[in-house]
């Protein structure tokens, strides 16, 4: 079957060209993107997505944030899933590039957007069984600034952690930001049980504003369970009674080693089992 997606509005051929090598986002990594999860047929959190899209792309200021609200995102979403003819959990990555010629200053501030879509083989947020094996990546550090808390396109600092996981066989590894603190791993926030009590990094930290970070938060407020964001010294794992990583696709997943630290998983069964509880029939 053949695989389409979705460029400015018009359907496309996945193997077909669609960016010109003069595309800023190729160029300059001049864009940023969000990856989403439709879970029998509805796009998960679409206004969570859409708020931080939309700040994302002031930040950038990139022109027509406004339209990419939760409407869009739903409606786009639901387009494609339908052309592909995609049944089950779905995840989407939509992303938005400044269109317009220039080299490090811009002649426009209009944006493009590319939306794909692939079939995800759980349904649901299904916790992983074995849990994930982690190191610290230290090679180079993630910088502090107005951009830190979007998925930008700027990735390198991704890719070089991913090749520090393959080439070490890990299964993640945990980013530190300018300052040597805790930031997150490579596509999820981090949470740390300390003493009984779960910490994660502020925003402030550097860290991507998460959309399962923020719906973990929530779930866990809904039962009185304090979350507390803060500073945290990498220190903190070998310490530390539990981890768990979240992001918006993959839901919660938990580590299960640091080194030779072994951790449990109770807290991320249960805030598993709350966000399940979510997700419709």
């Amino acid at each position: 079957m053949q695989e389409y997606i979705l460029h400015n509005d018009n359907f496309i051929l996945s193997n077909q060209p669609v960016l010109p090598v003069s595309n800023r986002s190729f160029k300059f990594g001049d864009g940023l993107f969000e990856s989403m999860r439709m879970c029998n047929g509805k796009l998960m959190y679409p206004e969570q997505h859409a708020d931080r899209l939309m700040a994302g792309m002031k930040a950038l200021k990139l022109d027509g944030s406004s339209l990419m609200d939760e409407y869009f995102l739903k409606q786009k979403a639901v387009e494609l899933v339908k052309r592909n003819r995609l049944r089950g959990d779905v995840r989407l990555r939509l992303s938005i590039y400044r269109e317009g010629d220039g080299l490090y200053t811009p002649e426009g501030n209009s944006a493009g957007y590319v939306l794909e879509a692939s079939p995800l083989p759980d349904t649901n947020y299904q916790l992983n069984k074995r849990g994930l094996i982690v190191d610290v990546y230290d090679e180079i550090t993630k910088p502090i600034n107005i951009l830190s808390n979007f998925k930008t396109s700027n990735a390198l600092l991704y890719v070089m952690a991913g090749l520090y996981k393959k080439q070490n066989n890990l299964d993640d590894v945990f980013m530190l930001n300018q300052q040597g603190f805790l930031c997150e791993s490579m596509s999820s926030n981090i949470f740390v049980v300390y003493e009984k009590q779960i910490y994660t990094p502020a925003l402030s930290e550097g860290c991507v504003s998460g959309v399962m970070r923020s719906v973990v938060m929530e779930l866990a407020k809904s039962k009185r369970i304090t979350i507390t964001e803060a500073q945290l010294n990498p220190e903190v794992l070998k310490q530390a009674e539990e981890v768990f990583i979240t992001n918006a696709v993959g839901g919660i997943r938990w580590v299960m080693g640091y080194g030779r630290k072994r951790y449990f998983n109770e807290n991320a069964k249960m805030l598993s089992a709350m966000l399940n509880d979510t997700v419709p029939l």
